[in-house]
């Protein structure tokens, strides 16, 4: 659907607002037609050059991404900044689950973390009261599958409030494709931060492995793992579906970029036969023909990091993440008792901290528990924890750090990772997915930081890094923060972006 006046664009956005948004809204609206000198909702005279497109994003926990410092919610914001000084016809709607936020508040907290100014009058947001159905809390067992269904419920509330020209999925809601392409009939696209299943999950299941997805009680059962197997098989078949009803796929590492791929081109003649079964004729959507996704790798912004001071460094290894459970914050501590357990010479030196958002009360548990594993190991006087951190903090914590340190195992990406490079800080990563294919690479046969995948390697990495001599030292931080700025700026993204196609699907409305 074409919008045919920036009036008729306020007037539909009235409808999507609570009351109390609705006010806040109608003063954009008046100071755009202002500005933009369009004709009024009551004008009959046609728009020509300066016709208004609405793009949509989905991103249901705006707060969080303002508070919790998570690279993804840092690709929604800088896409949407672009947007606004590349495309003055383009207004950006974000449907938001932040109910007790303001717009003024959200962009407030957006500057304030991630030092990214936003124009409020082509940003608006649509508020959604449905989600907790996209919660972990709400979703005890099933989760995915629960998860996914909340997201077409959460879909379904935002095509009735408001359907855009295109709508881009951020969140990795990909079964709320469906609903969006039956309600609103429009192009629908994705940037893909990690599937939601994958092929490694399966085979974790398959070999009965535990996992933070495949718990003891599961992998401990034969019966129950078979079960967890075809419910994993049911799901990658649609899961699949609902990806190729997108006109264009972005992701942010080659190791989303294979598994996506795979997903893409995965197949199950069992399954095909029972979709040409009513309920599941619902699910049959139409098939944009994709086999393979774009890498566009995330921004990092590396503006101020690029600035810092690469010698006279303190002994500081420094943990930047969500605290999730898939971040494995454990395994660093334990990594760092290690370290002090093999080499005591470091325990009166060294120093770690550990910075990240807290999204929930289930975060805000998981510090306290990893704040009494600390104490367990008997290395609390070391460690130092900091919780919502804001952004100059983090900041001051780079200028000053020797080591920065990731334990995720496959992450998808790994932001936090350019920011220590970039920043100058070593970085000591577990040896998987994009930490070791696409950020911690050799250039020129010289390395850029470490590799590990146990408590004891990352000691053993811990203590290669702090013992390096002078020059060694400084000639890694050089090689690391050289890569950063020149393949994971702001500006790459930005191209990464605009090469994806959006513009053909949005324009041609």
């Amino acid at each position: 659907m074409r919008l045919e006046t920036r009036g008729k664009l306020k007037w539909r956005l009235d409808k999507a607002m609570s009351r109390r948004k609705s006010e806040e809204l109608i003063e954009a609206g008046r100071e755009n037609r202002s500005a933009s000198n369009l004709p009024s909702k009551s004008s009959d005279c046609p728009l020509k050059r300066a016709e208004v497109h609405v793009l949509s994003a989905f991103s249901t926990h705006t707060a969080y991404a303002s508070n919790a410092g998570g690279g993804g919610e840092r690709v929604l914001w800088t896409a949407i900044a672009a947007l606004q000084r590349t495309e003055p016809d383009v207004v950006s709607v974000v449907y938001s689950g932040d109910t007790d936020a303001s717009k003024s508040e959200i962009i407030k907290k957006v500057s304030a973390r991630f030092d990214i100014s936003l124009n409020p009058s082509s940003l608006h947001f649509v508020f959604l009261d449905s989600r907790w159905l996209v919660e972990d809390k709400t979703w005890t067992m099933f989760t995915i599958l629960g998860q996914s269904l909340g997201s077409m419920y959460m879909a379904w509330e935002a095509m009735s409030k408001l359907i855009p020209d295109l709508f881009i999925d951020t969140m990795g809601y990909a079964f709320s494709f469906y609903v969006v392409n039956l309600m609103g009939g429009i192009p629908v696209g994705a940037y893909v931060h990690y599937p939601t299943i994958s092929t490694d999950m399966l085979e974790r299941v398959r070999s009965r492995k535990i996992w933070h997805t495949n718990t003891e009680t599961v992998s401990s059962s034969a019966i129950l793992s078979k079960v967890k197997l075809f419910y994993y098989r049911i799901f990658m078949y649609y899961y699949a579906r609902s990806l190729r009803i997108a006109r264009f796929l972005m992701v942010n590492s080659s190791w989303t970029k294979n598994h996506v791929d795979a997903i893409l081109q995965h197949s199950d003649p069992l399954l095909d036969a029972f979709s040409v079964i009513p309920p599941f004729l619902f699910l049959r959507s139409p098939n944009a023909g994709f086999t393979h996704a774009e890498i566009v790798y995330p921004p990092c912004d590396t503006r101020e990091t690029a600035k810092f001071d690469l010698q006279g460094r303190e002994s500081i290894i420094m943990s930047v993440a969500q605290f999730r459970p898939e971040k494995d914050h454990a395994a660093q501590l334990c990594a760092f008792y290690h370290l002090l357990t093999m080499y005591p010479g470091h325990t009166a030196s060294v120093k770690m901290v550990l910075l990240g958002g807290s999204r929930n009360t289930g975060d805000a548990e998981r510090v306290e528990g990893l704040r009494k594993l600390a104490r367990d190991l008997k290395i609390e006087d070391r460690v130092q924890f900091i919780v919502n951190a804001p952004y100059s903090e983090m900041l001051d914590l780079l200028s000053r750090a020797s080591i920065g340190m990731n334990t995720m195992v496959d992450e998808h990406f790994g932001i936090n990772v350019v920011e220590y490079m970039s920043a100058g800080v070593i970085p000591v990563v577990h040896a998987s997915g994009g930490p070791l294919n696409d950020i911690v690479i050799p250039i020129n046969g010289e390395p850029t930081g470490y590799h590990a995948d146990s408590p004891e390697t990352f000691a053993e990495a811990l203590h290669s890094a702090l013992t390096l001599s002078s020059d060694e030292d400084l000639a890694i931080r050089k090689r690391a923060r050289r890569w950063a700025l020149h393949r994971f700026s702001e500006e790459e993204f930005e191209k990464g972006w605009q090469a994806s196609g959006w513009r053909r699907y949005l324009f041609a409305r």
